[in-house]
């Protein structure tokens, strides 16, 4: 498929008619059918960060996870949603219906370099099947930057079918921000595909409680 703005607004604006009226404000997501690609191969792995121009109504909620006292103050002073501290992240251990309400409350985990291992070994089995496995950062890193990147970043995944499928925004979203947010995971695909788009054989976008609309070539 070619990245074509004009084609992708016209499915946008479809999408958006036919979704109706709803009581809430429903998701735009972008919806990828992948061929010619090997699934068994790390091509067929892919999973990216990538952030968005434009932030949607529902900003990301981040969760930090800090040990010295420094970051734990810099976390705190960052608008995090959540700062778990190394005490905070022992009690955890082994507390499966408590770890997987952290893992489902909140969208980001950045992680202190030095926590690392803990942090995989405690939070690990419940992040990394929801591909939120933590942001490893160092000390001095500028905290507070890398919460408001992370605040319209999405994770673009393909894992066992060759299907991406991934949330572009919002109905409450100008048109062309949301062709800017589509436009961004294109890009990244475009050079993360062996072949480019051209390893794209259908595109949709489709509201949560809509009909997709294919994006025409």
């Amino acid at each position: 498929m070619p990245l074509d703005t004009k084609t992708i607004t016209e499915a946008i604006k479809q999408a958006k008619a036919k979704s109706g009226e709803k009581k809430f404000n429903q998701t735009i997501d972008l919806i990828l059918d992948i061929v010619e690609i090997d699934m068994k191969a790390p091509e067929g792995k892919i999973q990216e960060i990538v952030e968005l121009p434009h932030i949607t109504s529902k900003p990301n909620k981040i969760c930090v996870v800090a040990s010295s006292g420094d970051f734990v103050m810099k976390a705190k002073g960052s608008q995090a949603d959540k700062v778990i501290e190394r005490a905070d992240l022992d009690a955890l251990n082994g507390k499966k219906k408590e770890l997987r309400k952290l893992a489902s409350d909140y969208d980001v985990f950045i992680c202190e370099v030095p926590l690392m291992p803990l942090v995989g070994r405690i939070l690990g089995p419940v992040l990394g099947p929801r591909g939120k496995m933590p942001i490893p950062v160092p000390v001095n890193a500028d905290l507070a930057a890398l919460i408001t990147k992370h605040r319209k970043t999405v994770i673009v995944r393909m894992r066992a079918q060759p299907i991406i499928q991934v949330s572009v925004g919002d109905e409450k979203m100008k048109d062309e921000e949301l062709v800017d947010n589509t436009m961004m995971v294109l890009r990244m695909l475009d050079g993360k595909l062996k072949r480019g788009l051209k390893n794209v054989k259908y595109a949709f976008i489709k509201t949560s409680m809509g009909e997709p609309v294919k994006i025409k070539a």
